[in-house]
């Protein structure tokens, strides 16, 4: 069975919902702490064994390659200073992965970004990880699903069970449960009413597909707002071959809505030995002020 060697990491929207900080930095590059989120899903791929980044993107979105991409003078500056745990931290950043950055041109959607990649995936299978989806995980969880598509050989998704005010905000699956943490699907529904869905079993932004999810993605009829929903092709390549949904293990935020973006930043800043004590006293002082 095919390895999987490429990652796609679509990062061409807007980000209306942080508006107006937004309006010039790319939402992918607001920090979770001090990382951009983007580099948290980056090191994910690379902590998974895989070393080839596609990145979509669009305009108004070359920092994000610019991140990656290599700062002399700024790293010499920082060793002049003698910050250079600082300047290996940029070094790291440079030398995580081999990223490639193709333009998305209109914003037509995920099924149509994902497309975007098909000349540089290939054909072979791949892993898509939306941009400000963070999974905090002991195994990351692109490993996790790798596991999971050599095991089965089918394409999988991350999902994980929502409160039925939350269903109406994901594509839903159902199906056929064939061991603790995995489902062989039959249903997939994008953001149904709570009355509509088949469960309450949401997809999350990690996904491993075979590559006949492009032939099926360029027969997507465009739906609501003329988007191309890699939900709908999803569903064809579910008949087609298989699909499992895969309960993932770790802790999932959504760092491009703004309370998910709060949620993140307080986790990931509880892992840091040197904000952690001084973090939680805080927390305790406004729970007393608010309180």
């Amino acid at each position: 069975m095919a390895k999987i060697r490429k990652a796609v990491i679509p990062a061409a929207g807007l980000g209306t919902r942080f508006l107006p900080a937004t309006k010039a930095v790319p939402k992918e590059l607001l920090p979770i702490v001090d990382t951009p989120s983007i580099q948290y899903i980056v090191q994910e791929v690379v902590d998974a064994d895989i070393h080839t980044v596609i990145l979509i993107s669009g305009r108004g979105k070359s920092s994000i390659v610019d991140h990656f991409d290599v700062s002399p003078e700024l790293e010499e500056k920082l060793l002049r200073e003698g910050k250079h745990e600082l300047a290996e931290r940029l070094r790291s950043a440079r030398s995580m992965a081999t990223i490639v950055s193709v333009r998305q041109g209109e914003p037509r959607g995920l099924g149509h970004a994902v497309l975007r990649a098909k000349d540089l995936v290939g054909n072979e299978p791949f892993v898509v990880l939306l941009g400000d989806d963070l999974v905090d995980a002991d195994i990351p969880c692109t490993k996790q699903m790798a596991d999971v598509y050599e095991k089965y050989g089918k394409s999988v998704c991350a999902v994980m069970e929502v409160p039925d005010e939350d269903v109406s905000r994901f594509g839903i699956i159902s199906g056929e449960k064939i061991d603790a943490d995995c489902v062989e699907i039959d249903q997939m529904v994008e953001k149904p009413a709570l009355s509509e869905a088949p469960s309450n079993l949401a997809i999350v932004g990690r996904y491993i597909l075979t590559p006949r999810i492009f032939e099926l993605l360029e027969k997507t009829d465009p739906g609501k707002g003329g988007e191309i929903q890699l939900t709908d092709a999803m569903a064809l390549l579910m008949k087609e071959e298989g699909f499992i949904g895969y309960k993932f293990k770790g802790d999932r935020y959504d760092a491009g809505d703004q309370f998910g973006y709060l949620q993140a930043n307080i986790a990931y800043g509880l892992k840091r030995k040197n904000l952690a004590p001084r973090l939680l006293e805080y927390m305790k002082e406004m729970i007393k002020k608010h309180s």
